[in-house]
């Protein structure tokens, strides 16, 4: 046995394992001749091997620490988005000039490079592709070989050993592959595509086999995978896409009956921003959560998909409900009369919009309704919606709008926060088509104009919301929300919940707050305590009764069921002193950080 002499050197353990073994069969080698021994015991021994591997290993090791990891993957991609915005601007500013020749530097665009080859960790070992054997009576094969991911797998864990999912073709029989993983090991290698067909695996004929027959043997496999493929006819590269969505409902891939492969699912939860790296199939779409750090993207269901299930399920609801109906119709020959303090707006999933009295309601309570309809009051199906990242911009605030059930709090909230700054926070001007009463301002308690004039306003879509009292009109102009942001005022708004589809446009970019009443105990018990005076009686002389707060939590449930897909944050207002905090720190945020938005706000 011959003893390796190793020098001080960090050397990788693994390959002076392998130095080690190969001295001590060096005799049970055939066919190796001294220079070849020597030319691999050389290598083996080298310091710059021993230091790439241990880069490498490194490199796979911080990968999974908190303190190592990509923010992005197409810094490249970002620096020549930079390079054209800028060439357009390089006369007007020095700066602008000197930034876009530094980005052009060989050595920047290398070092972006590289963060992207890590990123996107193409530092994984790669075999090339054994040269295409052509044969006049057989059909054009490829063998592809893929270096098995040393990390752990369990239970039917299969899908990230290949990146890609499998099928067999309808037509043929065959085993083919059905999809190839944004960042998986087949996209990594690139000899891999959708529609080739497996012949082989590790040498073993699949032909008569099924899709799992095939993944238990990937499974069995150690080391090295080879593949023997008919190549598909197409062979378009995957182009990844830079879309990203917020995600309206939650999914879990492992309680989905219809997922096409449960181990490539991805989990995400409502509000979850999904980086879409690829909408090929109009099922499932691949993606990744924004942010993290695995490279290999997950199955989620389109949003066409989604809609249609979503859509199937409601009708099937609906049915039971009114299956339901019948039978209670038949046990009950009588009504029972309910109490009808207030109409209370249904919460099924079917229901359609309840049409407001606003006869006997306080004028300055209805101030921001917006007039209901159908068409404008009609539940959507919220799944994905598309988004992108908006900045904080100096001296111009976005308006904060807090949309919440009447008697939930919102105006005392709004007024606590306008009386820590009233130079900071404003609120806009109310139009009113009734007569000035004496000694009222016009432009300070309210816009005094005709109702021939609020009219044809209202109907070119100039007001964000608006409601008639007592033969007069009252609303709010979507110029008083601008000329408030223009001017540098943070513009609060405490508006009735339908005018959230007029005011969530590009022109005005509201951060929508939810104030959402606590459950039913805490609500009257804390109303009680403050001696809150009830907004549904005219005189505000009273407490709120139970059916009144019975009332707000069921106008909670129709809102977040009708618009939560709208909201930006949610407050719970069970204590006041803490719902202005929090609500503080949230206005504190939206000035101070960038956030996402409908993606038609930035572009």
């Amino acid at each position: 046995m011959t003893a390796v002499v190793m020098e001080n050197v960090n050397w990788n353990p693994t390959l002076s394992k392998l130095l080690n073994s190969l001295e001590e069969n060096r005799t049970d080698i055939p066919n190796c001749s001294d220079e070849e021994f020597g030319f691999l015991s050389e290598l083996l021994r080298s310091k710059e091997l021993n230091a790439l591997v241990n880069v490498h290993k490194k490199i796979q090791a911080n990968a999974e620490d908190d303190k190592f990891f990509p923010v992005l993957s197409n810094s490249m991609d970002i620096d020549a988005e930079i390079l054209n915005m800028l060439s357009t601007k390089t006369h007007s500013s020095e700066l602008c000039k000197e930034l876009f020749y530094l980005l052009q530097k060989p050595h920047i665009q290398g070092l972006l490079c590289t963060h992207d080859a890590v990123a996107q960790k193409d530092y994984y070992p790669r075999l090339s592709e054994i040269p295409i054997e052509v044969d006049e009576d057989e059909e054009t094969v490829k063998i592809v070989q893929l270096v098995k991911s040393d990390e752990p797998l369990s239970g039917d864990d299969v899908e990230p050993i290949l990146g890609a999912t499998l099928k067999t073709c309808e037509k043929t029989g065959k085993i083919i592959i059905a999809r190839v993983m944004h960042g998986g090991a087949a996209d990594r290698s690139g000899l891999i595509h959708v529609g080739d067909q497996i012949v082989e695996v590790n040498g073993i004929n699949v032909e008569d086999k099924t899709p799992g027959c095939v993944l238990k043997i990937l499974q069995n496999s150690e080391g090295t995978l080879t593949f023997k493929l008919i190549p598909a006819e197409s062979k378009e590269g995957m182009r990844e896409s830079k879309v990203r969505m917020r995600a309206h409902f939650s999914y879990k891939a492992a309680d989905d009956p219809e997922a096409p492969c449960k181990e490539a699912g991805l989990d995400f939860n409502k509000g979850d921003v999904l980086h879409i790296v690829c909408q090929d199939d109009p099922y499932w779409w691949q993606a990744r959560r924004e942010g993290d750090r695995n490279m290999r993207a997950g199955l989620i269901p389109s949003r066409a998909f989604q809609e249609r299930r979503i859509i199937l399920e409601r009708q099937r609801k609906n049915k039971d409900k009114s299956d339901d109906e019948k039978d209670n119709l038949s046990l009950c020959s009588v009504p029972v009369p309910l109490p009808t303090l207030c109409p209370r707006p249904s919460t099924s999933l079917h229901a359609s919009p309840t049409k407001c009295n606003l006869q006997g309601i306080k004028t300055k309570k209805i101030m921001y309704d917006a007039a209901e309809n159908d068409d404008f009051d009609r539940e959507e199906i919220a799944t994905y919606e598309e988004v992108a990242k908006l900045y904080p911009r100096p001296g111009l605030y976005r308006p904060v709008v807090l949309i919440g059930p009447p008697g939930v709090g919102r105006n005392e909230l709004k007024r606590r926060l306008m009386a820590t700054d009233p130079d900071k926070y404003k609120t806009p001007v109310p139009y009113t088509s009734r007569p000035p009463r004496p000694g009222e301002v016009d432009g300070k308690e309210y816009y005094f104009v005709t109702r021939e004039q609020m009219e044809t306003e209202i109907e070119s879509g100039k007001f964000i919301e608006y409601g008639e009292y007592k033969g007069n009109l009252y609303g709010t102009s979507a110029d008083s929300v601008s000329s408030l942001v223009n001017a540098g005022y943070v513009c609060l708004l405490n508006p009735h919940y339908q005018a959230l589809k007029m005011l969530r446009r590009p022109q005005i970019k509201p951060y929508v707050i939810y104030i959402k009443p606590p459950r039913f105990e805490i609500l009257k018990e804390t109303r009680n305590e403050a001696r809150a005076r009830s907004t549904f009686d005219e005189s505000n002389s009273r407490g709120f009764t139970d059916d009144e707060f019975h009332e707000i939590l069921h106008s909670a449930e129709r809102i977040e069921f009708l618009y939560a897909h709208f909201f930006d944050e949610t407050i719970i207002n069970a204590d006041l002193p803490i719902a202005f905090e929090q609500l503080v720190t949230a206005i504190h945020r939206v000035e101070s950080e960038p956030h996402w938005v409908p993606a038609s706000w930035v572009q």
